[in-house]
C-alpha cells in the first residue's frame, strides 16, 4: 500500500472520529459525495485512456458511468434543496489525495499502472464505504440526503467486491 493510500484511509478514520460527537453538517456532507465520487471520475478517466486490459478498462467505464451518475443525483437533490456544499477538511484531503494518486498513475504504464489503478480502487472504496456507514449516513440530518446516500451505498460495495476480484486476478 502506499503513502497516499494509507494516508486516504487513516485520514478518513480520523475525520470520522473527530466528528463522533459533532458530526458534519449537510452541506459539507454533500461535498464530501461530490468529491469523493468526482476522484473515482477522475481516476476512471485515465485508466480508460491508459490501460491496455479489457477488464480494468470494463471496470473503469463502470466507475466513470456509476460515480458520474451518483454526482449527478447529489447536484440535482442539492439544487432542489437550495444548499450550497461546503468544503471540509475531509473534502479537501480527498481531492489532494485524488490528485496525488493522478499523478503518480501518470508515471507508471501497462502491468503496473493497472495493478496500481485497482489497488487504489480497492482501498479507496473501502474507506469510502467506512465513511458511509460510520460518518456520513448517520450524520445526515436531510432525509433526501441520507436516503440518497443509502440508495447508493450498495453499489460502492459491489464496486469493491468487483476490484477486489480484479485485484486477485492482477495478483496472478
Amino acid at each position: 500500500m502506499t503513502t497516499f493510500y494509507r494516508s486516504c484511509v487513516c485520514f478518513l478514520a480520523l475525520t470520522a472520529a473527530a466528528w463522533a460527537a459533532e458530526g458534519p453538517t449537510d452541506p459539507q456532507i454533500a461535498a464530501i459525495v461530490v468529491t469523493a465520487n468526482q476522484v473515482d471520475v477522475d481516476a476512471g478517466n485515465l485508466a480508460l485512456k491508459h490501460t491496455q486490459s479489457k477488464e480494468v478498462k470494463d471496470f473503469a467505464q463502470l466507475m466513470v458511468t456509476d460515480h458520474s451518475g451518483v454526482n449527478k443525483s447529489a447536484t440535482e437533490l442539492v439544487q432542489r434543496l437550495h444548499v450550497t456544499p461546503e468544503n471540509s477538511p475531509t473534502s479537501e484531503s480527498l481531492q489532494k489525495g485524488g490528485n496525488a494518486n493522478l499523478a503518480a498513475l501518470k508515471k507508471v504504464s501497462g502491468a503496473t499502472f493497472d495493478k496500481n489503478y485497482i489497488d487504489h480502487e480497492v482501498t479507496y472504496h473501502q474507506a469510502v464505504l467506512d465513511a458511509l456507514d460510520k460518518t456520513l449516513i448517520p450524520n445526515a440530518h436531510n432525509a433526501e440526503l441520507k436516503a440518497l446516500l443509502v440508495k447508493v451505498r450498495p453499489a460502492f460495495a459491489a464496486h469493491l467486491e468487483m476490484a477486489r476480484q480484479l485485484q486477485a486476478k492482477l495478483g496472478k
